[in-house]
């Protein structure tokens, strides 16, 4: 492992600087070449990221293919590849060991998506009339937010005061990479967050550092990722909905639902902030009922 912590130190930065990717992104980039340390450590092979060949690479994706499945393993290799890649762009190799290394073919997972009446039951769900209706009034913000623009969930708690722009009907939102984009608002999704930030967030102690932030905890911090999950969980629980959803189904929703009522991809794209419209396509699934709707409205011989 000591052999490989200079590289993978100087990979880091690289990451963080020239790619601008996000602390979560370049842990699980760093979290694939450990796997693959971890395994030459316990098979007493002494090599470094420069001398690493491609049979001593196969052999390290044959064992963890008995451990995970196909897609971890696609993660594993493309992950792996960056670094060599990197290695490469740097001179410290000439040629990658993952060349001859191909992932395993995987389906395409789509994930599960709620209807309007699922997203109104969970949002009804919120207990209001108990003892602390400013928790209450926070996430139903937040859950009307997360469904109104399409956000990530760590857009969602780092979104601030400041982003917000109610008069020219956006908010700007900070996504992958630092990349910046404003997304459209609507007044309902504008008029919660409203009742939350007049009402609410004033009464709070909210926390040196933490003034422009929108959405706090009760401590007057930063919510957690992990929080925003466990209060879409325990909602979910309470209407007894059998499906396993997360703050991202919300994003999946907002986007099918366009999708659904005649919004254009390329449209869909700049609000989810993808990259690439090819990403697009393949985030938004395509019901048969929604395809023949096209046919039937668009196509000259219908």
């Amino acid at each position: 492992m000591n052999k490989w912590l200079p590289f993978i130190k100087s990979y880091q930065s690289y990451l963080r600087i020239e790619r601008g990717l996000s602390a979560n992104t370049i842990n699980n980039y760093t979290l694939d070449i450990e796997k693959l340390c971890l395994f030459l450590d316990e098979n007493q092979i002494d090599i470094s990221p420069v001398k690493i060949d491609s049979e001593q690479i196969q052999q390290f994706i044959y064992h963890i293919s008995k451990a995970v499945n196909a897609r971890s393993q696609a993660r594993t290799i493309s992950g792996l590849k960056s670094f060599f890649s990197y290695l490469i762009f740097e001179d410290y190799r000439k040629d990658s060991p993952m060349e001859l290394i191909e992932a395993p073919k995987i389906g395409r997972k789509l994930p599960a998506t709620l209807s309007v009446q699922d997203i109104d039951r969970l949002i009804g769900a919120i207990g209001f009339g108990k003892k602390d209706n400013n928790e209450a009034e926070r996430n139903r913000s937040m859950l009307e937010t997360l469904y109104g623009c399409g956000l990530r969930v760590s857009e969602l708690v780092d979104l601030k005061i400041s982003d917000l722009f109610f008069d020219e009907g956006f908010i700007r939102i900070t996504g992958k990479g630092n990349k910046q984009r404003f997304v459209p608002i609507g007044n309902h999704t504008q008029k919660y967050i409203e009742l939350y930030r007049v009402n609410v967030r004033p009464n709070l102690p909210i926390q040196k550092g933490h003034e422009d932030t929108l959405y706090l905890n009760r401590r007057g911090r930063k919510l957690t990722r992990a929080m925003v999950f466990t209060i879409i969980k325990k909602l979910a629980e309470k209407i007894n909905l059998n499906k396993s959803i997360s703050p991202h189904t919300f994003r999946h929703s907002f986007a099918t639902h366009l999708l659904e009522n005649g919004a254009d991809l390329r449209s869909i794209q700049l609000m989810l902030g993808h990259e690439s419209i090819t990403t697009t396509e393949i985030y938004v699934h395509l019901d048969r009922k929604h395809l023949a709707q096209v046919i039937n409205a668009f196509h000259p011989r219908k």
